[in-house]
């Protein structure tokens, strides 16, 4: 097993801008995560800031988009990206606080209506088409309904599902079934996360989703984040974007904000990531959004090309993290 790094091994470039008090400035899902993790202030000031996410700015926009039926764009899955699934992903992204009954209805929705006979997740055209789980939206689905404490066996249904679906390489992959042999980088991203946030929700010492969520982790690391295992190519340019929201994509800052959130070993595997992480601030001291997925949404949080406080914010608490 590779040895663990504790020590800086990229040097810091000093900002030219503020970067925790340019975020202090943004909406109130910036504003409190910024807090929680990268300021001084307490757990209680964090979470004061934190509960006018569903009051105030994005979070209050979106939640105002949801229709009598508990429905965003009356649709579970499509459209992409105003339906249900992918609003309550971004309202998961942004922290609005996990009682919030508008999204617990909409929760019950995903179970009600997404739950498969095998224990995962998908969207067949008619209700009475039951079909298989997809590994994908079952593991963001997962996380969307552990993240939001939805107090139901079917959770456990989802997390067993995702154990039975991972594969001898340790990864996942939504094309298991018909066929792929070696798995996805964009699905295994997804589970990762949602057994994450059903491990915190149940809070269960459950040695098989620990086990499951190394195993997962490891695949991440024999590919250095992004590149081949066997040619150490680049995968996929698109992992080296950093977008946010990420929706279903996979990206470098993604895989290390993961790494950060459960406190994984500082592997030197994970070398080439920070430094890319690094190499990616601006003059200003800021990140920029580099890229953005197509697809109609409710609104832009931000703007191509500009600094963006999303990126900003997770590549400093993961820096932070990664000298820790």
């Amino acid at each position: 097993m590779p040895s663990t790094v504790r020590k800086r091994t990229v040097q810091r470039a000093e900002p030219a801008t503020e970067p925790v008090e340019w975020l202090l400035g943004g909406d109130p899902a910036i504003r409190w995560q910024a807090l929680r993790d990268l300021g001084n202030a307490g757990l209680k000031t964090a979470e004061r800031e934190r509960s006018k996410v569903a009051q105030e700015g994005w979070g209050a926009r979106l939640l105002g988009e949801q229709a009598s039926d508990g429905m965003w764009a009356r649709g579970m899955y499509t459209p992409k990206w105003t339906s249900t699934h992918y609003t309550l992903l971004a309202l998961r992204d942004l922290g609005v606080p996990n009682d919030n009954a508008q999204c617990r209805r909409a929760c019950e929705l995903v179970l009600d209506r997404g739950l498969q006979p095998d224990g995962g997740v998908s969207y067949p055209s008619r209700p009475s088409d039951k079909r298989r789980g997809e590994a994908c939206i079952s593991g963001m689905s997962l996380s969307i309904v552990s993240y939001f404490q939805i107090d139901d066996d079917r959770v456990d249904a989802i997390a067993d599902y995702a154990l039975n679906e991972q594969m001898a390489d340790g990864g996942w992959n939504c094309r298991r079934h018909g066929g792929a042999t070696h798995s996805s980088m964009n699905t295994t991203i997804s589970m990762l996360e949602g057994l994450a946030n059903y491990a915190r929700f149940r809070r269960r010492k459950r040695t098989d989703v620990r086990a499951a969520m190394q195993r997962g982790r490891e695949f991440l690391l024999e590919h250095r984040l992004y590149r081949s295992h066997r040619t150490g190519a680049v995968i996929k340019s698109e992992f080296t974007r950093f977008v946010f929201p990420p929706r279903w994509h996979y990206d470098v800052l993604r895989a290390l904000d993961h790494f950060r959130e459960v406190d994984a070993p500082r592997d030197e595997r994970l070398v080439e990531g920070i430094a890319m992480v690094e190499a990616r601030r601006g003059s200003d001291g800021l990140w920029p959004l580099t890229y953005k997925y197509h697809g109609k949404g409710f609104f832009d949080m931000e703007q191509v090309g500009k600094p963006s406080r999303w990126n900003t914010l997770r590549a400093l608490r993961v820096l932070r993290w990664w000298r820790t």
